[in-house]
Formats: structure tokens, C-alpha cells, sequence
């Protein structure tokens, strides 16, 4: 049986010394946020996520969730009971408006949050994390009158949400979506067509649930310009704000999918559906990406959190199982074997997950802060610096922490031998868990392509430079420092391949706009490698600087400056094969015919 325990040091690390929140405090929402109140929110979260919700993680795997003859889905044993306990505790609301119910407190903590609750359950943290990217879409772009009557309830959690793109015929392509919007005499909408791969679609665990849905006008302008986003709620609102007449949506099944069973994946069918428009008509993908960009960040953060409770179980087995001797001589001379941690290559899997952890989770926090920056700081040019930081990583975060969420479960995974391929066990779960993430809000090679295709040209280079200039300061600041030689150095290096490999690939697109698609891929690891390896750099530094000071955990610190050595050793270095690889062309990726790929 899989545990997971919330690495709480580490999130008080990353906040308190890292990236410091109290020199913040004049910013809304960080003057509550208190190092005391901090804590307390990460220590209830801790017991919360550990007791409550991971319980329940293996029993969704194996039960899923039942469709019923009248469309109704009712969720594994433990769910409905368990979401009542975090709609009580005010989880969902944290870093929402005060003004619809919210807590106010910064995104940063709300980040921390969501790592610990995909962590302890991927399939039920998914319910609320959908619900908030609802809520985020309705507070840029909904009406007055929709704010008001929806927002409170999503924010409590009375009422959950979900986003509805994906058709059986398009998924990436939405312009080719067939789903209608006909107006009505009322000013609200029916909506007809179908929906599938819809996440918390449909279940008991809420009183309502609010679909954000793409849909066609007809008479609109073709492809992805005549598409608008509505409101389509399961029950429509009677006139107390409750939940009145059943709406013209149904669920008609439930995907049968490889992992996060405990989630409900539905088609859901749309028969006249009464919904309303969200913004303007032919708007609505400007309006979805709202919703997006915030889920594309949460599902990066899935994938760092299964490869964070992976690697903990990999750890705990790995210390506990005795197989084979040390290559340097038994070290449990008492035992018939020795513990399967002293063998390099158990320590290569290892540490590999523990520096992209660690790493990623820097990442994953201080891109949380931006985001706080963006939406509330007092000054223009920071807000837009922050604005411009968060919309180049986001696509960097999505796909890199789930790729190597996907391979550290894996790597967790081969730490246990034939044991970690048995279900008791709990890992082959993080597996299946993890690979939706690679897939699901806009597959990673479509990140890829966003990076390379539209971040990285947009304002000249605009959003780029918001990435290239701290990183080059912090080089620049500290190349002199004997002490962070071992960190600077190699990231200097590698930020001088990425640099070049960026002056390289922007001609080439120009000429040939295949070029960006055969280059993506590889450009967008080189960039999330120097992305983690200007965490792992700071880390140090903070690290080195407390050593010297003689303050708080000597070991803890330590540890901190070994896995960043190991990082920047055996991990960083892959930003000049990706470079090469970046730098090598389309020429041989498109020289076969269509003819050559089905000559078996």
C-alpha cells in the first residue's frame, strides 16, 4: 500500500527562505499571509491531505465511478464524504476573492496546496482544481449578474465546474467543432452537440455543476473565429440562486481510461441545453484560455506531484528492501544482504527524482509568485514583467513537469522490481496516473510548438527576455563567488547553449515554419533545464548562505547544496544534447514519404 507524507519542510523552505513572502507584505493578499498563518495552512493541509483524501486513492483506482441508467454517476466510496470535509475546511476557496467568499491569500500557497492534494490523490484533486479554473474564466469574463450568482458558490464548493472543448472529431483543432449555440427570444442560448473527455462531468459529490462550454452561433465566422464560451449550468438557478429545472444535459458514459479512475470522464450529450453567453459572441477561445492557462499550470503541478509521492515510496522501499551486497563491501554485515539503497544505479533513479522534485517545485512556486505579481502588484512595469514571465513558462511547466513526472514514476516504479509492477503496491498507479497529464489541456507537443511558434517571438523577443534577464543577473552576480562555483558555472554554460540555440532557431523558422515544429520539443527541455537549474542555483546560494550563518538545519541545507550538485552534474548537462538535437533540423524528420512510414 502506497503512503504519502506532504514535504512541509521543504514548502517552508521554498517560501519562508526561497522566495521569502514577507518581503511582499505590502502587496493585497500577502499581508495575511503571515509566516504563522503559513505554516498553519501547510501543517492542516499536511493532516488533511495525508488522512483524509490519500485513504482513498488506491480505492478510486479500483473502484472508478458507476453510470447509471438515468445519466446520474456516482463516485467511488469515500468521496462524497471526503469532498464535504474540504468543502468545510475552506480548501477551495484560499487564494480566491474576498468579494465572492474567497480567503484571499496568495497564489504561491495556493500552488503548495495543490501539489499536496494531486499528491495524496490525483483523480479527487481534480473535482475543486477544475472548479477553480471555472472560477477564474467567470471572474475575467463573466457578467456582473453571472458573478454574482456563480462565483460564491464555486468558491465555497457548493458548486463545481468544468470546461468542455474536446469533440469526437477535434480536439486540438477546435475550429472544426460542430457544437451549436441557436439564440433564443430570452437572450440565453440552446446549446446542441456532444462533448467527450470531460473531467468531473458529472458526479454526486456537488448540489450543481457549472459547464463552461465552446459552441458555434450559426451564422458566425468559420473555423476557431466563430467559436464563443457559455454558460451551461446542470440545473439552472431558480430565482433564490438555487438549484431549479434540470437542464438539457446529460452524461451519456463514462470513458473507460487507463488511470485516475476515481475521476469521472464523461461524454456528455447537449439537447437544447439551456446556456448563456460568456463575453462577446466569437470570443470565446480568448475567454477559454483563461481557464487554460490556469489548468495547464495545475496539471504541470500533477505531474510533479506524482513523481513526488512515487519517489517518497521509492525511497522508503529502497531503505527497507535488502538485496545483493555494496560493489565497496557489505555495509548491513548483520543482514544477509544489504539495502538496495547503497547500489549506484538505485541511487542514480533516486536522486534523479529528488533533484527534479525539488527543482521543479522551485519552479512550480516562484511561477505561482509571478502570477501574484501579475494579477497585484502596485507597479505597472513589474505587473507586466511578472504578466509577460508566467505566460513564456507556462507551456515549459506544463510539459516538462509531466514528462518527467511520467518518468520519475516510471524510475519509482523500477526501484522496486517486480514488486513495483503488482498493484498492492500502489506504484504502477502513479504510473497510469501520471501519463494523462502529458496529454490532457493541450498535448505537450502543442506546448512545444506555443513555446517556440508564439512565446518566443511575441513583442520581439519580449516574453523570452523576461526569462533570459534574471537568469543572466544571477550568473553575472555570482560568477566571482568561489563558493557557488560548482552551481554558477555549469548554469552559465548551459544558459550560453540555450542562448545560442535561440539565435539559431529564429532565422531557420523564418525560412521554413517546419523548422519550429522539428525543434520544439528539444528547445522547450533546453529552456526548462536552465529554468531548473536557475532554481537549483539560487537554492544553493540561500543553502550556502545559512551554512555560513551557523542557522536553522545543518543537514537539511546539505542536502540541498548535494542534490543541486548532482542537478547541475547529471541533469543540466542534457541542455546541449537537446540543443544539438534543437539545431539539427527538419530535413531528416520530413524526408520520408507518407508511402515509407506504412511499408511494414
Amino acid at each position: 500500500m502506497a503512503t504519502y507524507q506532504a514535504p512541509v519542510n521543504d514548502f517552508k523552505f521554498l517560501l519562508h527562505e526561497f522566495i521569502d513572502l514577507q518581503r511582499y507584505a505590502n502587496l493585497p493578499g500577502f499581508a495575511d499571509a503571515t509566516p504563522d498563518l503559513v505554516d498553519a495552512i501547510l501543517e492542516e493541509g499536511a493532516k488533511f491531505f495525508e488522512n483524509e483524501i490519500q485513504p482513498l486513492n488506491q480505492i478510486g483506482d479500483r473502484q472508478g465511478c458507476t453510470r447509471h441508467d438515468d445519466g446520474s454517476v456516482t463516485t467511488p466510496e469515500g468521496f462524497k464524504e471526503a469532498y464535504k470535509a474540504y468543502v468545510e475546511a475552506g480548501w477551495g476557496g484560499l487564494t480566491a476573492d474576498p468579494e465572492f467568499g474567497g480567503q484571499g491569500l496568495p497564489h504561491v500557497l495556493g500552488f503548495a496546496v495543490s501539489e499536496m492534494a494531486s499528491s495524496a490523490n490525483m483523480a479527487f484533486s481534480m473535482y475543486p482544481g477544475l472548479t477553480h479554473g471555472a472560477y477564474e474564466a467567470l471572474r475575467h469574463w463573466g457578467s456582473d449578474e453571472q458573478k454574482q450568482t456563480y462565483l460564491p458558490k464555486l468558491v465555497s464548493g457548493q458548486w463545481t465546474g468544468t470546461m468542455n472543448l474536446t469533440e469526437p472529431h477535434c480536439g486540438t483543432d477546435l475550429g472544426m467543432m460542430r457544437t451549436k449555440a441557436e439564440p433564443q427570444d430570452d437572450g440565453s442560448f440552446a446549446i446542441t452537440g456532444q462533448k467527450i473527455f470531460i473531467s468531473a462531468g458529472e458526479h454526486d459529490m456537488s448540489e450543481n455543476i457549472i459547464h463552461l462550454v465552446l459552441a458555434k452561433i450559426p451564422g458566425g465566422p468559420e473555423g476557431i473565429k466563430g467559436v464563443s464560451l457559455f454558460l451551461v449550468p446542470k440545473f439552472i438557478p431558480d430565482e433564490n440562486g438555487d438549484p431549479g429545472t434540470r437542464n438539457g444535459v446529460v452524461c451519456g458514459s463514462i470513458e473507460e481510461k487507463m488511470g485516475i479512475h476515481g475521476n469521472a470522464t464523461c461524454v456528455l450529450n447537449y439537447d437544447g441545453a439551456t446556456g448563456w453567453l460568456i463575453g462577446e459572441p466569437h470570443k470565446g477561445m480568448r475567454a477559454m484560455f483563461t481557464m487554460m492557462n490556469a489548468a495547464r499550470l495545475g496539471v504541470g503541478i500533477q505531474g510533479l506531484s506524482q513523481a513526488s509521492v512515487a519517489y517518497q515510496n521509492a525511497v522508503s522501499y529502497a531503505i527497507d528492501r535488502i538485496q545483493g551486497r555494496s560493489l565497496t563491501g557489505a555495509k548491513a554485515k548483520d543482514k544477509p544482504a544489504d539495502p538496495i539503497i547503497v547500489h549506484p544505479d538505485i541511487r542514480r533513479m533516486l536522486m534523479k527524482q529528488k533533484a527534479f522534485v525539488e527543482g521543479a517545485r522551485a519552479l512550480a512556486l516562484w511561477t505561482g509568485l509571478m502570477i501574484d505579481f501579475a494579477e497585484k502588484h502596485p507597479d505597472p512595469e513589474e505587473k507586466a514583467k511578472a504578466d509577460d514571465f508566467a505566460a513564456f513558462i507556462t507551456p515549459v511547466v506544463k510539459a516538462y513537469l509531466t514528462d518527467m513526472g511520467f518518468e520519475c514514476a516510471v524510475d519509482a516504479m523500477q526501484v522496486y522490481g517486480g514488486h513495483g509492477y503488482i498493484q498492492e503496491w500502489g506504484m504502477e498507479q502513479f504510473v497510469r496516473d501520471a501519463r494523462i497529464a502529458q496529454i490532457y489541456e493541450g498535448a505537450n507537443g502543442i506546448q512545444a510548438l506555443d513555446l517556440v511558434g508564439r512565446k518566443l517571438p511575441e513583442g520581439m523577443g519580449r516574453l523570452m527576455r523576461r526569462f533570459f534577464h534574471p537568469v543572466d543577473a544571477f550568473i553575472q552576480d555570482n560568477a566571482g563567488d568561489a563558493a557557488l562555483q560548482h552551481y554558477v558555472m555549469p548554469l552559465a554554460k548551459a544558459f550560453a547553449r540555450l542562448q545560442s540555440a535561440t539565435a539559431d532557431l529564429g532565422p531557420k523558422m523564418m525560412a521554413n515554419p517546419d523548422e519550429a515544429g522539428a525543434a520544439s520539443t528539444d528547445y522547450l527541455r533546453c529552456v526548462a533545464l536552465v529554468a531548473i537549474g536557475f532554481m537549483w542555483a539560487q537554492i544553493a546560494k540561500k543553502a550556502q548562505e545559512k551554512l555560513n550563518a551557523g542557522e536553522g538545519d545543518a543537514q537539511f541545507y546539505k542536502s540541498k547544496l548535494a542534490t543541486a550538485r548532482f542537478f547541475m552534474d547529471r541533469m543540466l548537462p542534457d541542455v546541449h544534447a537537446h540543443a544539438a538535437k534543437a539545431g539539427a533540423g527538419a530535413a531528416t524528420l520530413m524526408a520520408l514519404d507518407e508511402e515509407a512510414f506504412a511499408a511494414f
